[in-house]
């Protein structure tokens, strides 16, 4: 799923459009993806576009509470990517809401464990969707790799 939402970065985050669905699948099989990773991405996008809140407080966007993480959260999430997920929402790139959010979404993933870079990937990928992309201090905070270079 990784390798797809890189390939869409590369293809198609310049040019400012999401495409649909039935491109994207049509240009990532002649891209030589395999069709059961495509449609398990775009459902994974199409579950990103249309998450609902509804399972949270609305008052939770405005919450400055600490986060602790459940134990099936920390089998999915190291303490490196627990710091990241604190790095975002200390800076205002996410709010409480969009942590959980971000946290429901790790844990829908078949990865065993989600490293910082997917983390980064997800967060990316759903302002991307939602044209939330508005400041380049975010994509810089999102694409900044360990070594301090620019992830491309």
């Amino acid at each position: 799923m990784f390798d797809i939402l890189i390939y869409l970065f590369e293809n198609y985050f310049d040019s400012g459009n999401y495409p649909d669905s039935a491109t994207l699948s049509r240009k990532l099989v002649l891209a030589g993806f395999d069709n059961d990773e495509i449609s398990q991405t775009l459902d994974w996008l199409s579950n990103l576009a249309e998450q609902d809140s509804g399972d949270y407080p609305v008052t939770l966007s405005q919450n400055d509470s600490f986060r602790c993480y459940a134990q099936i959260e920390m089998e999915k999430i190291d303490t490196e990517g627990q710091g990241f997920i604190m790095f975002l929402e200390q800076t205002g790139v996410i709010n409480p809401l969009q942590r959980e959010l971000l946290i429901d979404q790790v844990l829908t993933m078949d990865e065993d464990t989600t490293s910082i870079e997917k983390i980064k990937l997800i967060v990316l990928t759903e302002l991307w969707i939602k044209n939330q992309l508005t400041e380049q201090t975010i994509l810089e905070k999102l694409l900044i790799t360990h070594d301090g270079y620019y992830q491309h």
